[in-house]
């Protein structure tokens, strides 16, 4: 008899392989200079981890809403809420090109709630993004992307985690 993994079990992959993916990024982009995006500031959690690995770059965060205790919310001036079709390209312009690591977590339990989230939402962050910016998700946001080279995510046997090169921005 075949044991599915319970839900903790899994929670404890996703957030294990989040943690390596990002530790890997941080690498990735060491000695670069720009910003770091983070796409779904949900509980704070991953945008507390950011704070620790990149302390001298400023972190822009979206989100639908910020439910985080106040030492997890972002600085207002990089913190944008309300739905990202708007909130994104709303930004755009002010950090056009500079965003050097972008993250965007943003699946959910059931993907059929994430109302076509995947196919929409590279187009979005591309224009922030400085010329070889690495791009981490987990969804496949970029496949398929023109400009977007898929870049091997070490650590992501167990659970799926998702990178791009961005060769040039829009």
């Amino acid at each position: 008899m075949k044991v599915e993994r319970s839900t903790l079990d899994r929670m404890i992959d996703r957030l294990t392989t989040q943690r390596t993916a990002l530790g890997w990024a941080a690498g990735c982009v060491e000695g670069t200079h720009g910003m770091v995006m983070e796409i779904g500031l949900g509980k704070g959690r991953t945008y507390d981890h950011l704070r620790r690995l990149f302390p001298p770059r400023d972190i822009l965060v979206f989100d639908m809403w910020a439910r985080v205790p106040s030492d997890l919310r972002p600085d207002e001036d990089r913190l944008f809420l309300g739905d990202f079709r708007e909130t994104l390209p709303a930004a755009a312009e002010r950090f056009r090109g500079t965003v050097r690591l972008a993250h965007a977590d943003i699946g959910s339990a059931k993907e059929e709630d994430e109302d076509g989230i995947r196919a929409w939402i590279g187009g979005l962050i591309e224009p922030f993004l400085a010329p070889g910016a690495l791009v981490l998700s987990d969804r496949g946001i970029g496949t398929g992307r023109a400009g977007w080279e898929p870049v091997a995510v070490p650590g992501t046997e167990v659970w799926p985690y998702h990178a791009w090169r961005v060769s040039s921005a829009a």
